[in-house]
Formats: C-alpha cells, structure tokens, sequence
C-alpha cells in the first residue's frame, strides 16, 4: 500500500514514483509536478530560509476544473434523458470539498500531504486533503493528458469510491425530517451557514446543525441546500433517528 512509502517519500525518488503509480493506476512522469501536488502552503511557510516555493495551489485550481469537467461529461453520457439540474446535483454531490475529503482518505493521501506539523488537526480540518486530490488531478493532467488524467477519475476515484447509484436515487428531505423530530422532542433547531469561495471561483457552503445552540453535526456543499441536507443527514444518523 502507498502509506508504506511515506517515510522516504521525499527522500527516495524511485519509492516516490511506486507510491504514485499506486495511488493513480499509471506510471508518472515528472516527479517534480507530483511532490508539488503534496506541497501545503504551510509547509512553505514554515520554510522560508529556503526562499520562495512553489505550493500545490495552481495545480488544485487546474485539477478543480479537469475534475469537474471529466465527472460533468461522465453524467451526461450515463443519463442522456436527464435535467440539468438532476446532473448539476449529482455532479456537485461528487466534487463538493467533503466528498473529495473522505476520497482522499481512503486513497491515503493524509499521509503524503506535507503540512507543517505545527497546524495539525486544525489545518487538516479545513479540506487540505481534498485540496490535495485535486492537486493530484492536475498533475496527472500536465504530466500524463487529459485522456490519463479521465481514467484516473473515472476509474480510481468515481468507479472506485462513489456509490452513484445511490447517489440519483436518495432523495430524502432530511431536511424536513429533522425538522418533525426537532418539534417532537421539542428541541430548538437552527442552522450556521458559512461560505468561502475555492480557487476555481465557486463558493462552497458549511452548514452545521445546532439543537438548543449545541452542535450535532455538520456538512458542505456547493449550495446552501446541499450542504444543509448533508447537515441534516448527518445529525439524523449522529441522533439515532431511523
């Protein structure tokens, strides 16, 4: 497994190149375009008598767009008879910061960030691992094309983490439900919305649930409602409630 190589992994250049052909399914090219993509800012700062450096920013905001664009062209070959807001839905619910998040976890990528130590758990907290796989994606993209960079999102991530299926078929208002069992137990419900805009221009939403003012759970997406419905979702499975 990749993890297996974190120890050398900047130190060793052939283990580099094992860990990312793992993680990616093809053998890389420049190396130098993968260990930028696992370059936090933080870590560049906590560097500076080593002078100016490059972070994985620019690669996030190209791997952002290529991502969208592979998984927006996915769905609309898979449903040809469906809205665009059906595929607008879908298509956010796969590339929102969160889902990016957990996919990057499994893939490992926690342990190939270099992140300044002195962060910790906050920095990681606030999407940089998803950040990462989206780095990652534009690696692919300059080192290998677009051809290259479509299979290792349709075939590694999409095909290999996201249930789609389940996807396009819930469509529960957790929501509402929430709101029912909130009024039978006769608890206060309220959201706190925040939104910060990503590289590539688009706003991105945090939602979390609060029942009389404590925090139950929380949830992002690229609107407003998604992320509350993620929220709500959430806190319904973190309170028990079938």
């Amino acid at each position: 497994m990749v993890v297996s190589f974190v120890s050398r992994l900047f130190g060793s250049d052939k283990a580099f190149r094992k860990a990312v052909g793992t993680v990616t399914g093809q053998a890389p090219g420049n190396a130098r375009l993968y260990r930028l993509a696992f370059t936090h800012s933080s870590a560049v700062r906590a560097q500076p008598e080593k002078g100016r450096h490059q972070t994985n920013e620019r690669l996030e905001f190209l791997g952002d767009a290529i991502l969208g664009a592979v998984v927006a062209e996915y769905l609309f070959q898979k449903y040809p008879y469906e809205q665009e807001g059906f595929l607008t839905e879908v298509r956010s619910r796969i590339v929102n910061r969160e889902s990016l998040n957990g996919i990057a976890l499994k893939l490992g990528l926690d342990k190939l960030v270099q992140l300044d130590a002195a962060q910790g758990r906050g920095a990681r907290s606030r999407s940089v691992n998803g950040n990462a796989l989206e780095a990652l994606v534009g690696a692919v993209y300059l080192d290998l094309g677009y051809q290259a960079a479509r299979k290792f999102i349709l075939t590694r991530l999409v095909k290999g983490f996201v249930d789609v299926h389940t996807l396009t078929t819930t469509t529960a208002n957790f929501k509402s439900k929430l709101v029912e069992w909130a009024q039978r137990q006769g608890k206060n419900l309220r959201y706190d919305l925040s939104g910060e805009a990503r590289l590539s221009g688009t706003m991105e939403f945090t939602a979390t649930v609060l029942l009389d003012d404590e925090v139950v759970a929380t949830g992002m997406g690229l609107s407003k409602k998604q992320a509350e419905q993620l929220a709500a979702e959430r806190a319904l499975a973190a309170l028990g409630v079938a």
